[in-house]
């Protein structure tokens, strides 16, 4: 039997390579392969060449023009079938660079939408925030359903059980049956708890939920989340400015001109706490050392004098939104 590229050779017969294509074979041994020539009439015995490759490789396309023995019918259909099969590849790799494009493109669009969409989301999420909103601005907000109460009683119960280093810092209850809670850890300066504080907190008030739920006093498959109050966390005023006087905080407050009529302007910015009083009910900032004011005086350049001497002296009640700031 011979081989050849794209048939078998049986006698005068070929087998139309169109009907078997080319395929690699492993022998089973690499250092011998036996080829026997069987044609009718001619017992020969088989042909044994040594040291021959374990796998019979495809026969490389000639260059166009080039030919070194006269052509053949079947050597012909074998290099028709190379030449389709390169085409195929060819037409495929093409199809799916252009694919490849076309998805860059629709990458970029959407890339280009939702940094849009983010910016509205996030300034929109901004003007929501208010101190006591039950989420990042901390405090208590109940939906108003008939075991809201209990599960707060009940996370009450739990931040004592720690001696109250775990304490409530935002408790929000929602109509679908979910409870968040974010927690502060008051042995810390600034009451990050750590993932061990968040973890402890959520096992122990979650006994706590199921066996309300055994009892009937909360509906049943409450969803529970327990989280810190986040890096840039509202800071109530006043009684945490003392704790948080160090740190930048971004402000939003309100001022009013000496008459009487005028409409009250609203201004914001990231500022330092410089000092404030208790008795007088006021503080007095200046503008932060941070980026985002640096370039307003140009790229790489410090804080102008301007900048350095400009003081904000407001009361308490004029500040509409204070949180910490951070420039990661």
């Amino acid at each position: 039997m011979d081989l050849v590229a794209g048939g078998v050779l049986h006698g005068r017969l070929a087998i139309s390579a169109s009907r078997f294509p080319l395929v690699r074979r492993s022998l089973p041994t690499p250092s011998t392969v036996a080829l026997s020539a069987a044609l009718p009439g001619c017992p020969c015995p088989p042909i044994v060449r040594r040291n021959a490759p374990a796998v019979v490789p495809f026969a490389k396309k000639k260059r166009k023009g080039y030919r070194d023995d006269p052509p053949d019918e079947e050597a012909g259909e074998a290099d028709d079938l190379v030449d389709e099969m390169e085409e195929d590849d060819e037409e495929e790799e093409d199809f799916d660079e252009e694919e490849d494009e076309g998805d860059i493109m629709d990458e970029e669009d959407e890339d280009e939408d939702d940094y849009d969409f983010e910016d509205d989301f996030e300034s929109d999420d901004e003007q929501d925030l208010y101190a006591g909103d039950g989420g990042a601005g901390g405090g208590i907000s109940l939906a108003g359903t008939w075991w809201d109460k209990e599960a707060l009683a009940l996370a009450e119960q739990v931040s004592a059980s720690f001696d109250d280093d775990l304490k409530i810092y935002a408790f929000k209850t929602a109509a679908n049956l979910t409870i968040r809670v974010r927690i502060e850890k008051m042995s810390t300066r600034y009451g990050s708890p750590t993932i061990d504080d968040i973890e402890a907190y959520t096992i122990a008030y979650r006994a706590k939920l199921d066996d309300a739920e055994s009892a009937g006093k909360i509906p049943q498959n409450i969803s529970l989340e327990v989280s810190s109050p986040g890096v840039e966390r509202v800071v109530r005023i006043p009684e945490e400015l003392e704790r948080f006087k160090e740190r930048t905080m971004y402000v939003r407050y309100t001022t009013t001109s000496d008459e009487a009529a005028a409409t009250p302007q609203e201004g914001d910015g990231v500022l330092r706490l410089i000092s404030y009083d208790m008795d007088l009910r006021e503080c007095t900032w200046g503008i932060a050392d941070v980026k985002i004011n640096r370039q307003q005086s140009g790229k790489g350049r410090p804080l102008s004098k301007k900048q350095r001497e400009w003081r904000l002296q407001t009361p308490f009640e004029s500040l509409k939104l204070v949180r910490l700031y951070s420039e990661c």
